[in-house]
């Protein structure tokens, strides 16, 4: 049994210096290029399918011995340039042409087995890449020994590939929010509306903006969103609208709207239109189940009724008007309630609807449109219009300065006399012209009115009227130096005491002073 154990250990002695003694001849392993494998969110057979032109790529490498430091990637037939990331999907935006076509997707993992210095020309694989990808931390566009770089390694030679037809989508239009038209309105009107591709907006050349007739289209570059229409000519035999884009003067184009109806009913179309000649649907403003009338206006004068319910103001204003100078403006003036019409983008349509006319009456209670005042009256009377207005200011601690602020923007006040107003001013007030314009009718008020301010007028206005009671003196109405805005802080209609003289007073002042003829 010694025996046997003895020859057993000599054997494996023998082994080992047999193993020792051999020199070692092997090679190292050699480092393995990655491999590369893509996917898109498509449908089965994606190389039969057109795609969109956005579409979202996957893809993926696998190093067999190592880590994959990242991809380059092009598309064959848009350009030649080689990207690197280290992401694994990307959404790709492709242009289209006139017609359908397709792009060839090549991607090439690289593996992190660099040599340990920047390279400014990596090719393998009769591939030229060009220099490693670095931060460019200087943005001087060179490589600096400080910046970091990514050192690549292997490129997989075979990459992976994909042919992407692209087919072409319409693009889409629809009017936004505030395009709500009214059921009636003078003729001007802004609107707005917003347009997207799948395709990108970029790929939408232009809009076609119709009225009434979708055969005969103004068409705007892609990027106008937002048009003011105004009609240039109410008499003309066809009238039609100028376009203003933006609301702007400055963006008023050469090209006119036609087909527009007066006192009748109007509709709008909008479409979009895509660089193969794509395009959507017109859309219509308003749809089919409402309704929009365009009414001609009677005249150059318009009453703006900004007054809320109660007193019969409208009625009391509709008679005066009718029966001055012997009923010469009868079927001549129009009447805009501010309180029951909804203009879309107000500050904008407001004023071209103002300027319209030659001649505006403004009347309100004590909480007049404020907004509308301010933006529209200064631009309004620039643009060679002239305005009446009868108004009181509501005050309080909270809301006096502003609104006094608000109305020296439009008005030719100094100051209020008095900072709180009269709340209540009694029946049998005296209202008197100044020694300034003694032609003036005395006026009287006839019943309780609200929130009273009396003012010192500026200087380049003339006080017209002196309020004069127990409660409260002072100027009451006023006069600017141009002759082109009267301003007095009663409501009109409740100042007819006297009967006939606030009639007298409207003649006055739009006859006489601002040069009204019917």
């Amino acid at each position: 049994m010694q025996k046997e154990l003895f020859k057993i250990i000599c054997l494996l002695l023998l082994i080992a210096v047999s193993s020792c003694s051999e020199s070692i001849t092997d090679k190292p392993v050699d480092n393995k290029a990655p491999n590369t494998f893509l996917f898109i969110d498509a449908d089965e057979n994606t190389e039969l399918n057109q795609q969109k032109s956005r579409l979202k790529v996957h893809w993926w490498g696998d190093d067999p011995d190592g880590l994959v430091l990242g991809y380059f990637f092009k598309w064959e037939g848009l350009d030649n340039e080689w990207s690197f990331t280290t992401k694994n999907d990307s959404i790709f935006s492709l242009p289209i042409g006139t017609v359908d076509t397709s792009f060839t997707f090549i991607i090439h993992a690289v593996d992190s087995e660099g040599n340990g210095k920047y390279d400014n020309n990596i090719s393998q694989n009769g591939i030229t890449i060009g220099a490693e990808p670095f931060i460019d931390e200087n943005d001087d566009g060179v490589y600096n020994d400080n910046e970091i770089y990514f050192d690549i390694g292997l490129i997989d030679p075979q990459g992976a590939s994909q042919n992407f037809p692209i087919k072409n989508s319409a693009p889409t239009i629809e009017w936004n929010e505030a395009s709500i038209l009214p059921t009636e309105s003078f003729p001007v009107i802004t609107v707005g509306w917003g347009v997207d591709d799948l395709d990108g907006i970029e790929s939408i050349v232009q809009i076609n903006l119709a009225l009434n007739d979708t055969t005969t289209f103004v068409e705007l570059e892609r990027s106008v969103g937002l048009v003011t229409l105004r009609t240039p000519d109410i008499s003309a035999a066809n009238p039609s609208f100028q376009i203003l884009v933006n609301g702007s003067e400055g963006g008023l184009l050469p090209e006119e709207l036609s087909n527009l109806k007066l006192d009748d009913f109007n509709r709008l179309y909008v479409q979009a239109v895509d660089i193969s000649g794509a395009s959507s649907a017109f859309i219509p403003l308003p749809d089919t189940a409402g309704s929009w009338f365009v009414k001609k206006p009677k005249g150059n004068l318009l009453v703006v009724d900004d007054f809320g319910n109660g007193e019969n103001a409208a009625e009391f204003y509709t008679q005066s008007f009718n029966s001055i100078d012997g009923g010469s403006l009868i079927d001549k003036f129009d009447v805009l309630d501010v309180e029951g019409t909804n203009l879309p983008f107000p500050n904008i349509t407001f004023l071209e609807t103002l300027k319209l006319f030659d001649y505006i009456y403004w009347y309100s209670d004590s909480d007049p449109s404020l907004d509308l005042l301010t933006v529209s009256t200064q631009n309004y009377v620039s643009s060679g219009g002239k305005i009446a207005f009868s108004l009181t200011f509501r005050d309080s601690s909270s809301t006096f300065d502003y609104e006094f602020a608000t109305l020296q923007n439009f008005l030719p006040v100094e100051s209020f006399e008095q900072e709180e107003a009269i709340n209540f001013l009694f029946p049998g007030a005296n209202i008197l012209a100044t020694n300034q314009v003694q032609t003036y009718p005395n006026l009287s008020t006839e019943s309780t009115i609200g929130f009273v301010h009396t003012f010192i007028p500026s200087n380049v206005a003339t006080p017209v009227y002196n309020l004069s009671s127990s409660q409260v003196n002072g100027n009451i109405a006023v006069m600017n130096g141009a002759k082109s805005l009267f301003f007095i802080g009663l409501p009109l209609h409740q100042c007819n005491a006297t009967e006939g003289s606030v009639n007298n007073l409207l003649r006055k002042v739009f006859f006489e002073e601002f040069g009204l003829t019917p």
